[in-house]
């Protein structure tokens, strides 16, 4: 972030006022799992996250049948950024791919006596949303399926998909089916697989047909018509039947899924509904049991990619009812870890800097806005102090910044001339980057001092009339920024006033506007442009040649651009800018402007209105000077005759 380009302050600290982005209070919810999601700071409880991508590439790699399925279980206090750890993952899966993503949320069982067809429908409904090769995660696994077999340059995913039913549509037209095609030839390797899963699965790749086969993977029921062209079975089912057939049902998907690619499941927030099952059984009980089952059921093959699954909880339900659980569930929910579970870390002092420093990165790219220091209007030691004293969870440091997420001002004195005196030291203190290189800048604050000077007599000109109505005018461009009107001892004085610091290709173009004194109505031109930029012109450039014309031959001029000259006048141009701000009108800017002397005293503006003094600027004094030194050294530009008589001159004069 480059000072050049930060945002009024007025314009920063309005928005701060209207929009308080840290209110929510980073509450991850199942939608920012699979959405945009809250901003992330990497290295908070990287532990935790960064162990769950060791492990899928442990179960992808590993050469051991019995390694292919493995679980951890992750803990931590309220707030502390449980689901925040999924939705990391989630999104790193998401955009590097590297395995399908299941999210589990407590809120998907309602009814815990039918847990396993409640999972089957959150499985189905994870893997329907879009993977990291922007299509669905079941379109994924069914252009592997497809693709089995063929060269690397098989159509993509979404080229498939694209394609798909036109090819199907083509393919009946010829008396053949597609499905039929795919479907064998994908049994041919999958002979223990549901041939009828594995047909669902592929008609995902249909644009027309996906949703109901979805809706059939997930253990629903379609209309006779839907299912008969899709060439699925589909039976009349109460839900105690559906939960009966739905551990089959999960163990054949993720089998044949697992063959493809590594599958993370995440159960989340165990912990959080008062719920049970007929029998007493708690939710946390209930969902480790069944954690469990799916450990010990799943095809562990060789060939698989694997499959982790992950268990978030509070610590207080791992300690009481999850640890204390019979027939190994603890073993096989946190075995990755060997029963420990990955317990999540509060903020500390130096995460909470850049908890709050991602948050209001994406708060402020939201309204684009760039603020004075990418913590504004927070103080960093402050933050850091806070963090390190109360060791907050994420939410609590997210509370408490929308608690101090405000702007604190000094109230503004009663008298206007008070008010002024504030308003001018503040924006005299501002940073404003390179102004100096700010062309637009510099001429704005220039055109606005000669404006508070109409009427006035400056330098033996009485000052008419300020305008940047330059005639003719151009669509692209105008190199002349505004003309000062005036009279001198009975003379009518047009200047026109060109204030340019960028390129040499834009100083030749100016320089012959300058010099058209006919076609732009002027009686003298001036340039403004830093002594440090004359000198580097060439004198043989067209551009010194053009500024040669206008001081010796069009009676123009040069004026140098100082630092202390320009500033004051950047200055009261802000406090004017913002005199709403400051409660000042402009009737009391201009009077007190004048009674300070402002204006009038500046050397600046004196200098343009003063009468040229002809002389050119001093431009490659660094090449003459060399050139000079060289003369010196070289013995072959003075005689021997000569140097003895020059030195006599010199010891003479010295005598």
């Amino acid at each position: 972030m480059t000072n050049t380009f930060v945002s009024s302050i007025e314009a920063v600290n309005a928005a701060i006022q209207n929009h308080n982005p840290f209110t929510n209070d980073g509450i991850v919810k199942e939608q920012d799992v699979w959405g945009k999601g809250f901003p992330d700071v990497a290295t908070l409880n990287a532990h935790a996250s960064n162990k769950v991508f060791e492990a899928i590439e442990f179960v992808r790699t590993s050469q051991s049948s019995q390694d292919k399925v493995t679980s951890i279980a992750i803990t931590a206090q309220k707030g502390v950024g449980k689901t925040h750890i999924l939705s990391r993952i989630r999104h790193h899966l998401e955009k590097k791919g590297g395995a399908l993503f299941v999210y589990a949320g407590g809120n998907n069982y309602t009814d815990l006596n039918l847990v396993k067809y409640q999972f089957q429908q959150t499985l189905a409904n994870s893997l329907s949303k879009t993977g990291s090769q922007k299509v669905m995660q079941w379109q994924e696994i069914a252009t592997a399926m497809a693709h089995e077999g063929r060269s690397d340059n098989s159509p993509t995913p979404e080229e498939l998909v694209k394609k798909f039913d036109q090819v199907y549509a083509n393919s009946l037209a010829q008396n053949k089916n597609l499905m039929n095609a795919l479907q064998k030839q994908v049994l041919k390797n999958k002979p223990n697989a549901d041939p009828y899963i594995l047909r669902a699965i592929l008609w995902t790749l249909s644009e027309t047909q996906a949703t109901f086969a979805i809706q059939w993977l997930s253990g629903k029921e379609l209309a006779k018509s839907n299912a008969d062209e899709l060439g699925l079975p589909n039976p009349n089912k109460t839900n105690q039947d559906r939960e009966a057939e739905a551990l089959r049902n999960i163990q054949q998907i993720l089998n044949l899924v697992s063959f493809y690619n590594p599958v993370v499941i995440c159960f989340d927030e165990i912990d959080v509904i008062n719920n049970s099952t007929d029998d007493g059984l708690p939710t946390a009980s209930i969902i480790a049991n069944f954690v469990k089952i799916l450990h010990d059921t799943l095809e562990n093959s060789e060939l698989s990619q694997g499959v982790i699954i992950l268990t978030v909880m509070l610590s207080e339900t791992w300690r009481d009812q999850v640890n204390s659980l019979s027939g190994g569930t603890p073993d096989r929910i946190s075995k990755y870890t060997q029963r420990k579970p990955l317990e999540l870390k509060n903020v500390s002092g130096d995460s909470i800097v850049e908890l709050v420093t991602a948050w209001l990165q994406e708060y402020y790219s939201s309204k684009n806005l760039i603020p004075p220091h990418p913590l504004y209007p927070f103080e960093e030691s402050k933050l850091r102090e806070y963090g390190k004293v109360s060791k907050p969870s994420v939410r609590e440091a997210l509370r408490w910044c929308a608690d101090n997420f405000k702007i604190y001002e000094e109230p503004l004195p009663s008298d206007p001339f008070d008010r002024f005196e504030l308003a001018l030291k503040r924006e005299s203190e501002a940073d404003i980057g390179d102004y100096l290189e700010n062309s637009e800048l510099i001429a704005d604050a220039i055109y606005f001092g000669f404006g508070t000077l109409k009427g006035k007599i400056l330098e033996g000109v009485m000052i008419e009339e300020v305008t940047n109505d330059v005639q003719p005018k151009t669509y692209y461009v105008k190199y002349i920024n505004f003309k000062v009107i005036g009279n001198e001892n009975g003379k009518k004085l047009k200047i026109g006033v060109a204030v340019i610091q960028s390129s040499q290709v834009t100083l030749t173009a100016g320089l012959k506007w300058l010099i058209d004194y006919e076609k732009y109505d002027l009686t003298r031109g001036c340039l403004v442009r830093s002594q440090s930029k004359i000198k580097q012109m060439n004198n043989n450039s067209s551009a010194y040649k053009l500024l040669d014309e206008l001081v010796l031959k069009r009676g123009g001029e040069h004026v140098d651009l100082i630092e202390e000259q320009i500033r004051p006048l950047i200055a009261i141009l802000a406090v004017y800018q913002k005199r709403l701000a400051y409660k000042l009108t402009d009737e009391e800017i201009l009077d007190i402007i004048l009674k300070k002397n402002i204006t009038v005293d500046n050397l600046l503006l004196r200098e343009i209105l003063s009468n040229p003094s002809g002389n050119m600027p001093t431009v490659n004094e660094e090449e003459e000077d060399i050139q000079l030194i060289n003369d010196l050294l070289n013995p072959s530009n003075i005689s021997e005759a000569d140097d003895s008589d020059e030195l006599s001159k010199l010891f003479s004069n010295h005598e």
